[in-house]
């Protein structure tokens, strides 16, 4: 497999957790491991204060330390794209000119959210945000967050007028993902990143450039033998890779939907494995998340070491 349109950005780019210490404090010594984690893990690159970053939860101040925190230990190592999450576009701009200084290499954009914008707003947004920060974009296409769609002919436009980089797809629209992939496949250095974990074989196959996956925290270094395996056209064996992969993301099906939410759900999973693993110490949730308890964090365990990942029990 190869990419005609030699995109900028390839590969594996996590979306990095924010791990909290008991006391609710961000935990920066857990947060340096997170990242030596998943660069030892072979990742292309790291979005920071994104959906796994909880980054809704964040304080202002929080969200400059994690930034200031993982841009020195990256130190250049590999790019960072910063969530620059706002409801609308002035607010977006400043969000994301605090995140350039802080040493964000790109930024991710969602549309316009609480804001009732429509796709002739949405357009103006992702170019007034270029035009006054110039740097890389990533559209980020997440509806369960922000209620409305990237319209697929606003994302071509972007793409072919050099405004946005890229797309990470966590929209669940796989026809729409496929046509954007045939839309944009020959615009140069242009990215599609698929933002869904089980079906990352698909995708590569299809034409995306790499993925962005919350359980890349847990298996980074699966999913670089995923993308790789994809790269050199080894489709069986990156399908046994996905599948291993896909059983592996059962952690998010353990929590108690009774006690936890459905974003904790997810994240507190991440997290769980993460302190399994021994590399955060605390699963701790950013409040009002709840954190998964030990009957839960057992069960991620077995799942852990099904998957063939070695944890502090084990060791």
């Amino acid at each position: 497999m190869a990419f005609g349109n030699n995109p900028k950005y390839t590969g594996v780019i996590p979306p990095v957790v924010t791990p909290r210490a008991s006391d609710g404090s961000i935990d920066v010594a857990s947060l340096h491991r997170v990242v030596e984690h998943l660069i030892s893990g072979g990742v292309s690159g790291l979005f920071i204060l994104g959906s796994s970053g909880e980054v809704p939860y964040l304080s202002n101040a929080e969200r400059e330390q994690v930034a200031r925190e993982i841009v020195a230990v990256n130190a250049g190592r590999v790019p960072v794209l910063a969530g620059a999450s706002e409801q609308t576009t002035v607010r977006t701009i400043e969000e994301g000119a605090k995140l350039i200084a802080l040493g964000a290499d790109a930024l991710v954009v969602t549309t316009p959210f609480y804001a009732m914008s429509n796709a002739a707003e949405i357009e103006t947004h992702f170019r007034e945000i270029k035009n006054a920060l110039g740097v890389d974009l990533f559209a980020y296409d997440v509806p369960v967050r922000t209620h409305h769609k990237l319209p697929l002919d606003v994302a071509v436009r972007l793409a072919k007028d050099a405004v946005i980089a890229g797309v990470k797809d966590s929209s669940g629209d796989d026809v729409s993902f496929r046509q954007l992939l045939l839309a944009t496949k020959d615009i140069e250095g242009f990215s599609v990143f698929t933002g869904h974990e089980v079906v990352v074989d698909g995708a590569l196959l299809g034409g995306a450039h790499g993925v962005v996956p919350g359980l890349g925290n847990v298996d980074p270094a699966g999913y670089r033998r995923l993308f790789d395996l994809a790269l050199a056209g080894d489709w069986a064996k990156a399908a046994a890779e996905q599948d291993r992969l896909a059983s592996l993301f059962n952690i998010v099906y353990t929590p108690d939907s009774s006690r936890v939410s459905g974003g904790a759900a997810g994240l507190g999973a991440f997290k769980t494995a993460l302190v399994e693993l021994g590399v955060i110490s605390s699963n701790a949730m950013s409040l009002p998340m709840e954190a998964l308890n030990e009957n839960e964090a057992c069960a991620i365990r077995a799942i852990l070491e099904d998957a063939g990942l070695q944890t502090r029990v084990a060791s």
